[in-house]
């Protein structure tokens, strides 16, 4: 499978044979991890790392991805050089892109809600970058999609219905029924980590049930986008309102606040708003009793978790929570993807 050069803005753009030599990497490079055959793949060779946003993970396990490839990991902020705005002169995506190419193997960027004058801007920056350099861009989280995160999900899943780390089973998550519900939440996050879950469980088989209040509707493309998936599969794909709904039979419930489509009110981002409004449900917090309605189902979450609002400790410490088996893999996916994309594999 030839990645090389290729961009990872959303993993709906790449063929699932293509998601597959991914995750059968990553597979390989955490049963092996630190071996020989790996430590040489981005010798000399650096990935600069653009973050608008900051992250933990996202940070660590690029930084530590790109060592154990053998290479080295460059850390940036818009701060760091003068770039153009609507509001002020600078160098444009163009001049940037092309120069940051000349520099480095790769280049990942984060940008999410509150950096953005409306949602999708911070997805349109992505692809003009794409356009202009000649180096894979990577998504490290936008306003739309995190595909390091959906392919870390789908590896988690498919390791606690398979053999373990490292020995995942994806022919086993088909016909699952993934559950992901909205709850309440006092961080007002952005729809890409979400919304790329959705992709992926529908991408590899589930049957998926999406869950959330009146007036929290996702991107319809995404919703469009994963009805087309189940439809290709033969599984279902359903919406429920109810806060108690949806849970029967679930063996994946994924439950995270996400901000409403009413959050971007002329270019600016009302954070504190869809604070408090979001707030007024605490019925939709992910308690056990929920849990207990499962096919035992596991507990999913891309971290940070807002435990008490999100759900409960109970849940997110108890034995079928995989948050940290998932925030692993993150490690594993990334240093795959850019082997691949960028190394000398």
């Amino acid at each position: 499978m030839d990645l090389y050069g290729r961009d990872l803005i959303t993993t709906q753009e790449w063929s699932f044979d293509e998601l597959m030599a991914v995750l059968d990497l990553a597979a390989k490079m955490k049963r092996e991890r630190f071996s020989d055959r790996w430590t040489s793949i981005l010798k000399n060779k650096t990935f600069i790392m653009f973050f608008y946003n900051p992250s933990v993970r996202t940070r660590l396990s690029f930084e530590a991805a790109a060592t154990e490839l053998g290479g080295h990991a460059q850390f940036m902020t818009p701060s760091a050089g003068r770039f153009k705005t609507e509001k002020k002169a600078g160098e444009t995506i163009e001049d940037a892109a092309k120069v940051m190419a000349r520099y480095a193997a790769g280049i990942g960027i984060r940008i999410l809600e509150d950096k953005v004058p409306y949602y999708g801007a911070g997805d349109e920056m992505l692809r003009e970058f794409a356009k202009w350099a000649d180096v894979p861009i990577i998504n490290m989280a936008d306003d739309k999609f995190h595909p390091c995160q959906g392919l870390a999900d789908i590896m988690g899943w498919a390791e606690w219905y398979g053999e373990g780390p490292g020995r995942p089973d994806y022919d086993a998550l088909r016909g699952k029924k993934f559950v992901l519900t909205w709850a309440t939440g006092a961080l007002a996050r952005s729809w890409c980590s979400v919304q790329e879950a959705l992709l992926i469980a529908s991408r590899f088989g589930m049957h998926v049930t999406l869950a959330y209040p009146e007036g929290y509707d996702l991107d319809p493309q995404v919703i469009e986008w994963t009805q087309q998936n189940c439809a290709e599969h033969g599984t279902e794909f359903e919406v429920v309102h109810d806060p108690n709904e949806g849970y029967e039979g679930a063996h994946i419930v994924y439950a995270r606040n996400w901000m409403s489509p009413n959050a971007y009110r002329d270019g600016v981002f009302h954070k504190e708003e869809e604070i408090q409004k979001a707030l007024q449900y605490p019925e939709w917090t992910l308690t056990a009793e929920k849990m207990a309605r499962t096919d035992n189902a596991i507990f999913t979450h891309p971290m940070p978790v807002d435990r008490g609002n999100e759900v409960t400790d109970e849940v997110a410490s108890g034995p079928r929570s995989a948050i940290y088996d998932i925030a692993e893999n993150r490690l594993h996916v990334q240093k795959a993807i850019m082997a691949l994309t960028m190394g000398n594999l």
